[in-house]
Formats: C-alpha cells, sequence, structure tokens
C-alpha cells in the first residue's frame, strides 16, 4: 500500500469502493463484517503514515495516536469519522463519477434509467458552480457520509507525518463501525481514545458546524385487541389496528418530521405492523429543548392511559428508551470547542454555518460519556440516498479547518 502522496480525493474514491452498509436488524458487532475489511485498510493506512499504535479492536473500532509537536503540553484532541453507511439505499458496487468544472445546469447521473439529480429539487447546487462534483450513477448511495469525514481525517494525518513541525497537540484519531443505525459510540472505549475534547466530522455543507443536536427517545407502543367472529362480534371485538390508528390520532397532527425544521421537535410514526388481535408501533420522539422532550413523552404516556380509561386496562402499553441527548450541555462549558472552530475556519477564509442537527452523531453520546465532541462539516450533500455528492474543493478546504484546527489547539 503507497498512501503517501495521496489526496484527499483518491483517499475519498478508494473508501466508497468499500461495501460498509450497517445493518439494524443485525445484532452482531458490528453489525455487518464487512465493515471490517474497510477497518482494516484504514488501520494499515495509519500506519503507513506514522501511527505506529494503529488498531482496530474487536468491537470493529479503528484508534490510533499521533504524539504532539515539540513544546506542545495541550490536552489531547479527537477526530473522530464513521466508516458505515445508511440502509436507506444500496452502497454495494457504487459506481463514482467526477463532473469536473460544474455548469450549473441538472446533472444526468443514468441516462438509461433516466435518474437525474435537478437544480429545482436540490438549490443547493447553485452553490457548486465551477467546482469538481463527485456524484453516483443512480443506483446506489454516494458514501460521502461518512466517507468524506474518514478521507478528510486521514489526509490530515498524511500532512502531520510530512509536516512535524506544524504545531499540534496529541491526536487521536477514531474511526467508528455502525453510527447510522445509532451504535456508533456503543463500544468505544474513552480511555484508550484518551482525549480532553473531540470532533466528529459527520457533516454537511463546507461551513456548518453544529454544537446542538436532537434529544431523542423511541417510543414502543403495543396494543392488545380481541378477536371473534366478525358476524357475532358485537361488544366483543377490540381492533388492535383501529386502537392504534386511534393513539396516533391523539398526536399533534403538524407535529412531524414532513411539517417541522429548524429546533422544532417533533413525533415520527417509523413502525406500524399488526393485526386484529396484536398491533405494534414505533415512535421516535425528537426536541432540542429537553423540556418540551419530557413533555412529549408524557404525552404520549397521557394518550395511553385515556386508552385504557376507554378500553379497558392492558389494552395498550408504552415503553420510552432514550437514545441520546442534545450535547450542547456537556459543550457549553468548553467555549473554546466552539471558538476555536470559527477561528479555524477564518483562516480557511470559509464563512461559519451554524445549524442544530435535526438528528444525533457519535459526538452525541460520546459527550455524555466524557468527551465533549461537536460536529464538523465533511462538504457531502444529500446523504443516504442517489442524489448524494461531494465537492472535491469542499473536502480540500476541510482539510485545510483541520490543519488550523490542530494549531489552535497546540
Amino acid at each position: 500500500m503507497n498512501v503517501r502522496g495521496r489526496n484527499v480525493k483518491d483517499r475519498f474514491l478508494t473508501y466508497v469502493g468499500f461495501d460498509t452498509q450497517s445493518d439494524i436488524d443485525s445484532g452482531k458487532v458490528p453489525s455487518t463484517p464487512k465493515q471490517l475489511k474497510l477497518a482494516g485498510y484504514l488501520a494499515d493506512e495509519l500506519k503507513e503514515l506514522g501511527v505506529e499504535d494503529a488498531e482496530v479492536d474487536r468491537y470493529g473500532c479503528v484508534y490510533g495516536h499521533i504524539p504532539p509537536s515539540s513544546g506542545c503540553a495541550k490536552p489531547g484532541l479527537a477526530l473522530i469519522a464513521h466508516m458505515d453507511t445508511a440502509m436507506d439505499m444500496s452502497g454495494a458496487n457504487i459506481k463514482p463519477r467526477i463532473v469536473s468544472d460544474y455548469d450549473g445546469g441538472d446533472i444526468v447521473l443514468n441516462q438509461e434509467k433516466n435518474i437525474v439529480t435537478r437544480v429545482s429539487e436540490y438549490p443547493v447546487l447553485e452553490r457548486f458552480v465551477g467546482q469538481d462534483l463527485i456524484v453516483t450513477d443512480g443506483t446506489t448511495l454516494l458514501g460521502a457520509d461518512d466517507k468524506a469525514g474518514v478521507a478528510e481525517i486521514m489526509t490530515l494525518v498524511q500532512f502531520l507525518a510530512e509536516h512535524p513541525q506544524h504545531p499540534h497537540p496529541g491526536l487521536s484519531i477514531l474511526f467508528t463501525p455502525d453510527e447510522e443505525i445509532g451504535r456508533g459510540a456503543d463500544h468505544v472505549d474513552i480511555k484508550k481514545l484518551d482525549a480532553a475534547y473531540g470532533y466528529t466530522v459527520d457533516g454537511g455543507l463546507l461551513g456548518e458546524f453544529s454544537y446542538e443536536n436532537f434529544n431523542a427517545a423511541s417510543a414502543f407502543v403495543t396494543v392488545h385487541g380481541v378477536t371473534a367472529h366478525t358476524g357475532y362480534a358485537k361488544g366483543v371485538l377490540k381492533n388492535a389496528i383501529l386502537i392504534a390508528m386511534e393513539y396516533q390520532s391523539l398526536l399533534p397532527a403538524y407535529e412531524t418530521p414532513g411539517c417541522t425544521e429548524g429546533r422544532e421537535g417533533f413525533y415520527h410514526l417509523d413502525r406500524l405492523e399488526g393485526c386484529t388481535e396484536t398491533a405494534k408501533m414505533k415512535f421516535l420522539i425528537r426536541d432540542h429543548d429537553h423540556g418540551k422532550f419530557l413533555r412529549r413523552q408524557e404525552l404520549m404516556e397521557e394518550a395511553c392511559r385515556y386508552l385504557n380509561n376507554k378500553y379497558g386496562q392492558g389494552t395498550v402499553e408504552i415503553q420510552i428508551q432514550e437514545s441520546y441527548l442534545n450535547m450542547y450541555e456537556k459543550v457549553k462549558d468548553h467555549k473554546e470547542l466552539i471558538s476555536h472552530v470559527f477561528e479555524a475556519m477564518e483562516k480557511a477564509q470559509v464563512t461559519p454555518i451554524v445549524d442544530p442537527i435535526r438528528g444525533g452523531t457519535d459526538g452525541s453520546r460520546l459527550s455524555y460519556m466524557g468527551l465533549p465532541c461537536p460536529n464538523l462539516c465533511t462538504g457531502g450533500q444529500n446523504g443516504h440516498g442517489r442524489h448524494e455528492f461531494v465537492s472535491v474543493q469542499s473536502m480540500e478546504k476541510v482539510v485545510e479547518i483541520l490543519k488550523y484546527l490542530v494549531e489552535l489547539y497546540s
């Protein structure tokens, strides 16, 4: 493996050749063994770049440490990205294509299948006129989420190997599996990571910087019905599906993902299955405000009590499981985590776009595990689908931001 001299574009094109789709229905760790192929490749690449302790642990996490530059005694900094791609669309046999000097028009991804990324549907494209865009052939996602982040961190590692005099603190590199299914931080060893602060490189548009995210929980609602011969069911039959529909109707109709934006929270009916006798629903509960987040849970429990009073105790059961909390509560006391990013972006001539995440990252969980961890941009767009793309120039700028950022921490 000859990795020196590679640029961020070449790395990214190599990494998307690995199928690393995770699987929420798997009980394995990592959820798909194929993620280990990229993990092994990345560990070997780190070693070739002089990261002597690079390793893949038994959970599929890749760790590596870079000593601080001469004279730097500041606390260590972690840089983190995830290796897996989303389940929303295939990540196998990705065929990336470079649209050089993008002219601002619609991009034909696949002429045979008439798959086109249209500016009218994705107006963000107007920002990228004159840049080189990496796109898909329309049959898969691209994997910029988050292999762009992996490539950007690895390119920084190469830069530091070639310029050891560049000021930087001790750096901890971490690449995780299974982030897309919410398990990326499950097996991270904070002691092994050995850092005081961290950043995930898992955002979108160049300049995006997030130090807030949703508070998140899942609610599992089970409805128990009573079956009877439909010809003689009066006063006996209790249809679990109809009661499930009634439960959904008790929640605010316009507080759903399709009707909310910014800091507005929501309820999302993610799964519904059942028959007359039993129906099961899975809801996602999201809100940036912790008080509102708790009130959403209370409303769902109140709806359960209402239906039990109407149809009989034990008809509706609910279990609520917390997924992750807003990282801001752990980041706000470490002002440098925010100010250093603004300064690094200014040096790189990038305008910051402060954007609360309408979701979560590994950093959401890691912040509550003792590693305050905001999220930096990658330059990728339209993640999880066939219209995903990334700008080569954006990736290069992210590497530049990282260079300034580690210097500020020295």
